[in-house]
């Protein structure tokens, strides 16, 4: 289907690729990050099952009653919300064992759907992919001249990149990666994804899976989320963190569920701890990294400005760290790799970790100011060498990330340093 102005996605491609492979692709990832245009930009027809808040289309229950009329259409088809009629899932499946043909349908949703109804998991028919808000390369304000897997890769890299002030890098945190916002001073776009979470919280949470939750004490753990990005807090600590900060009790088992239905809406995007291929003798914690699915979540509900975050540079530090990683699972998708955390009980921190599909993995430190990157560079090799020394599998690649560097090099020890406002896939 023709689309007016549409912004390539780094996506597009592995879409292109699953339509080849698989008779229909279902596409999933937080509302508003662009999940309909994508799939609208490689579909040849369309259905809206959802056409505003609140407010269902008449498909709904034509999806319902009669689904093989909603199947009509050019192929690809896309039936964007497809949740709302999860009939449609087995409908699908066998009209693509029907045919035997690929790239049949392209389905997007903004929450896990609930299983009931659906008899078979589509293993061999449906492709999953996930969608998220838009890396810096794609909204433009990263040159793209470093590439990720090239570093991955253990290429040579060497490029002025050119100065990038704190103030823009608060601006970038603050606006996100929403496709809508791209445009947007930081403040208007503050203002919108504080509506998207008014939005989120009076709308979707109370119909997913259709129980009513405490609008108040959501979000005040949102709140306490937002206070522990990119940390490996647990639910007792959040909990504990609501009982300080806000003077509420919330219980850990109401905390768990309330992260559980947040996790169905994609609003978070938490880094899994790695420690599968290092086979070292050294224990690994296993607590996960919390991140929303885009940093500027975590400034809406701070009310974070860009004055803000420049006077606090432990928070705006935290929060440059969860727009590296949100950028790099972005990239690292792109060649199938995988993006984790590590932590062990020697507590030797590596910030992101991306696991190759040769089973090589890369280490990466994330830094805000170029007077990190000696001592960022350190650990890393400090890391590396100890995890030889325990005859574990060490990282092939060493690289610190940087907001504030104006070069893109290798340095005599063997780590890169790029900053991220000149990366890309």
């Amino acid at each position: 289907m023709e689309i007016k102005n549409y912004k390539k996605r780094i996506v597009d491609e592995k879409i292109e690729r699953y339509l080849k492979l698989f008779g229909a692709i279902c596409i999933e990832g937080p509302k508003y990050c662009g999940k309909t245009w994508s799939g609208r930009y490689h579909a040849e027809s369309e259905t809206l099952l959802y056409t505003k808040t609140g407010e269902k289309s008449n498909e709904v229950e034509l999806a319902k009653t009669s689904p093989e009329i909603i199947l009509e259409g050019e192929k690809p088809k896309l039936i964007d919300e497809w949740q709302e009629a999860t009939n449609l899932w087995d409908e699908i499946r066998y009209d693509v064992d029907r045919t035997g043909l690929k790239g049949q349908y392209i389905l997007t949703g903004s929450s896990t759907p609930r299983r009931d109804g659906i008899s078979h998991s589509g293993a061999g028919r449906f492709g999953k992919i996930h969608l998220r808000t838009m890396s810096l390369y794609e909204t433009g304000d990263s040159t793209g001249d470093i590439s990720l897997k090239d570093i991955c890769d253990g290429k040579k890299i060497s490029k002025n990149t050119g100065k990038v002030s704190l103030r823009k890098l608060a601006n970038l945190i603050i606006r996100g990666g929403w496709p809508g916002n791209i445009n947007y001073s930081s403040d208007d776009a503050r203002k919108s994804v504080n509506e998207y979470i008014n939005l989120i919280i009076d709308d979707d949470l109370s119909r997913l899976e259709g129980i009513n939750r405490d609008k108040h004490k959501v979000k005040l753990l949102l709140k306490s989320l937002a206070r522990n990005e990119s940390t490996t807090v647990t639910n007792t600590t959040l909990k504990k963190d609501i009982k300080e900060v806000d003077n509420e009790d919330i219980d850990t088992d109401t905390v768990a569920s309330y992260l559980n239905a947040l996790d169905k809406l994609f609003l978070l995007d938490n880094d899994e701890p790695f420690s599968v291929n290092i086979r070292s003798s050294i224990r690994v914690k296993q607590a996960e990294k919390r991140h929303f699915a885009d940093p500027s979540i975590a400034c809406a509900l701070l009310n974070l400005t860009e004055e803000k975050l420049i006077n606090d540079l432990e928070t705006f530090g935290f929060l440059f760290e969860a727009l590296v990683e949100h950028d790099l699972k972005i990239y690292a998708d792109s060649f199938d790799a995988k993006c984790y955390h590590y932590q062990d009980y020697l507590n030797r921190e590596i910030d992101s970790v991306i696991e190759l599909e040769d089973g090589n993995w890369c280490a990466f430190e994330i830094k805000l100011g170029v007077n990190a990157i000696d001592a960022a560079a350190k650990n890393l090799i400090n890391i590396r060498d100890s995890i030889k020394k325990e005859n574990g599998k060490a990282p092939s690649v060493l690289c610190v990330i940087c907001g504030m560097s104006n070069a893109a090099y290798k340095r005599p020890d063997g780590v890169y340093v790029v900053p991220i406002t000149a990366l890309k896939n």
